[in-house]
């Protein structure tokens, strides 16, 4: 994985943390196989884009990948999908979404700018996509209240995984097996009862990093229990417990996959 890095934009989860911005939610920005990939521009991804160290050009990416449609993971897709295609005057790129994305009511992809991208690939379970020479597959639909898939990239030096939002199932641990790179979005501390909060928890990313057993395991997307229980301690109790290089993401850390 030489030469390939992922970077946190952001690390905000669920509609608190975003709405104040206690962390950015901002997307994620992916180099791999020499492509620059943004996953889930939520809200505020230029802004962030513009603020990195080294500065990430919009104009530059090859393709935006949705997960769901919920507006912490598509609030800036619109605006990313303008500055990749130079406001439509030079139609490039890749769209990669469910159809929730792009169709009924919950579609969050403007019509007049999807002529601007090269192609729009409405995502479905188990399928495999190429970005060339990069191909990344999907995961079984996920338990959360929109259309979400994970994704699974395939490296020369490794799998590369993205456990997006979800509630725990014992399926997840057989669909993440393999990753050497194993990042997690885990947006609640401990369990509560919710009839509409679906998202791992704490317990559930240990649980799965213990069964996975990654290289190494990132946390993001995190809410409120989690801010407050300090992303950072439990990364660190989970490394020392179970003996996987646990990490807590920052905005605007850079993953390095080198050495990975």
């Amino acid at each position: 994985m030489a030469d390939e890095f992922v970077k946190f934009l952001g690390t905000a989860g669920a509609r608190f943390v975003m709405a104040r911005q206690l962390r950015y939610s901002a997307g994620t920005f992916l180099s791999l196989a020499g492509r620059g990939i943004m996953l889930d521009p939520g809200p505020g991804t230029l802004v962030r884009c513009a603020k990195s160290r080294p500065r990430i050009d919009p104009a530059t990416l090859d393709a935006v990948i949705l997960t769901h449609a919920h507006v912490d993971h598509s609030g800036d897709v619109n605006a990313v999908l303008d500055a990749m295609t130079a406001g439509g005057f030079r139609p490039r790129g890749r769209l990669f979404a469910p159809r929730e994305c792009l169709e009924g009511r919950d579609a969050v992809v403007l019509p007049y700018l999807r002529p601007c991208v090269e192609e729009v690939v409405v995502l479905g379970p188990h399928c495999t996509y190429s970005l060339d020479p990069l191909e990344f597959t999907t995961s079984c639909r996920h338990q959360h209240p929109l259309e979400t898939y994970g994704l699974k990239f395939r490296l020369a030096g490794g799998v590369l995984a993205f456990l997006v939002d979800t509630l725990f199932f014992e399926g997840l641990i057989e669909e993440y097996a393999g990753a050497d790179v194993l990042v997690l979005n885990v947006v609640r501390a401990e369990a509560r009862p919710s009839s509409t909060v679906m998202h791992l928890t704490a317990q559930d990313a240990r649980r799965i990093i213990a069964a996975v057993r990654p290289r190494k395991a990132v946390l993001t997307h995190f809410g409120m229990t989690m801010l407050e229980a300090r992303p950072g301690e439990l990364a660190q109790a989970m490394t020392d417990e179970l003996g996987v290089q646990v990490i807590a993401a920052s905005d605007g850390m850079t993953l390095d996959l080198g050495g990975a």
